[in-house]
């Protein structure tokens, strides 16, 4: 498999709509799926027609955009859909039903010669009317092995070039996807998808297992959006087939944060920190044995180098940090000691970090003045930074809103107070156009109704700083 090729068919604008909470606008569909095509999945399932007519819209509008992926339109294996997709002239139609006993007895209520003869004549019609087809036996991993290689092999003879394996439910293990999808791959000779629900967190693994037993698409989602716990996420299946099995896939890996950060704001759906590849503690370290090995080869204690994402490995410094690692904070900064003083300053950050949560820059400042019995900066702040007064809509949690906010990229931490507006937040950046995406992003979260930014342009410390800090602030976020 090495060098070989994989497409993504990413399902962000179906499957990722199936999460429970979530509901995009036709325009974010539109600007989802152009960054999709930008960072280069082969394949788009961009929804299925008959669900309403907002989503036969937005199938219609993505399928004219001209873009280089395939539009796929999800649909039962019903003549009505057909003609719905043909409308919205898509490239592929993704019939999909049940197969598996479950499936047949409790949901469709249906023999298996009457699923099969509903497959076929759908699949008929599709291809009479010049359109590509993916079949999906849903259920795939629970449906009996006879049963599902017949109908496989008898929908890629009506016309089906595509197969898709669906773990419907995510209880494959990865042998178990292996066998099967070398079994599928030996005995129907259409191409193969994988579908791997993440039900008991396999489904990037079984992917894997997948395409090193023949498959050559992966269904993903950006940050593992859809149905339940959601399906394999695509940043993941990207990185770890190239990483792992030296696969291409065609993604643009340097754009995998900006696509994450652009569905998380139109989800309302927000990644933990330490996510896989795109959380904002995927390359930091923090133990002091670990960091004193990164800093003279990071291959020490990462997988791959962050640089192919277009990313930085963080040392983090607190109570856990060694003498290395803060010797490189302060190199960082331009700021030169001996050996007795950084040893001096070391243990000045531990005691201070068993007092507060976390460490800032200005901390490890004022520790090392104190140590120095000089100033070592001027006043003003390296970084731009500023606070952000944010009112947020009527009857939604503030709290909701505000987990969401302090997962932008740029906000250090953010306070829930009392008075005319319910959230503050405190914003750093690099330059101004950093600093207006993080406020653009603030203001796009779902559920903020205003804001106000103030730029902060010196910071006073004084020795007092504990007096009343809760007066007015319910919770502190950071």
């Amino acid at each position: 498999m090495s060098g070989s090729r994989v497409i993504i068919l990413d399902s962000t604008l179906r499957e990722g709509e199936q999460t429970p909470g979530v509901s995009f606008r036709v325009e974010e569909k539109l600007e989802i799926a152009r960054k999709l095509d930008e960072i280069g999945v082969g394949m788009i399932e961009a929804g299925s027609p008959m669900v309403s007519e907002g989503v036969k819209e937005a199938v219609r509008r993505i399928a004219k955009e001209g873009l280089n992926a395939e539009i796929i339109s999800h649909i039962r294996p019903v003549k009505s859909d057909i003609d719905l997709s043909l409308e919205c002239e898509v490239d592929r139609v993704a019939i999909f039903i049940g197969t598996s006993k479950t499936h047949r007895e409790s949901k469709l209520r249906m023999s298996k010669e009457q699923i099969e003869e509903r497959v076929l004549e759908a699949i008929s019609y599709a291809r009479d009317h010049g359109l590509r087809i993916r079949f999906t036996p849903e259920d795939a991993t629970r449906t009996e092995l006879d049963y599902l290689l017949h109908i496989c092999r008898q929908a890629h003879e009506a016309g089906a070039d595509r197969i898709s394996v669906a773990d419907t439910v995510g209880i494959m293990t990865p042998n178990q996807m292996y066998d099967l999808v070398s079994r599928i791959s030996k005995e129907v000779k259409a191409e193969l998808d994988l579908h791997c629900h993440n039900d008991l967190g396999l489904a990037v693994a079984n992917s894997i297992a997948g395409v090193q037993a023949g498959a050559n698409v992966v269904h993903t989602t950006v940050n593992g959006l859809g149905e339940r716990t959601g399906i394999a996420p695509i940043s993941e299946v990207a990185v770890a087939l190239k990483v792992l099995l030296n696969i291409d896939t065609g993604i643009k890996f340097e754009l995998l944060s900006e696509l994450s950060s652009m569905v998380e704001r139109y989800s309302g759906v927000y990644i933990a920190p330490n996510t896989p590849i795109i959380g904002t503690n995927a390359f930091s370290h923090k133990a002091g044995i670990h960091t004193s090995a990164v800093l003279v080869n990071p291959q020490t204690y990462e997988a791959f180098d962050p640089a192919i994402l277009g990313r930085a490995r963080k040392i983090v410094v607190d109570k856990y940090t060694g003498r290395h690692a803060v010797k490189a904070k302060l190199d960082e900064m331009g700021i030169s000691v001996n050996d007795d003083q950084l040893r001096k300053i070391t243990k000045g950050i531990k005691d201070l970090a068993d007092k507060k949560k976390r460490i800032e820059d200005s901390d490890i400042i004022a520790v090392t003045e104190k140590v120095l019995g000089q100033r070592v900066r001027g006043e003003s702040p390296e970084l731009l930074t500023g606070l952000v007064s944010i009112k947020t809509e009527p009857h939604i949690y503030t709290t909701n809103i505000i987990r969401r906010i302090i997962t932008i990229n740029g906000v250090s931490e953010a306070y829930e107070i009392s008075g005319d507006y319910d959230i503050i937040a405190h914003v750093q950046a690099k330059d101004v156009a950093s600093l207006n995406e993080c406020l653009e992003a603030i203001r796009n979260t779902k559920g903020v109704e205003a804001t106000t930014t103030r730029i902060i342009l010196k910071r006073f410390q004084g020795n007092a700083n504990h007096r009343n800090k809760n007066r007015g602030i319910r919770k502190l976020f950071s």
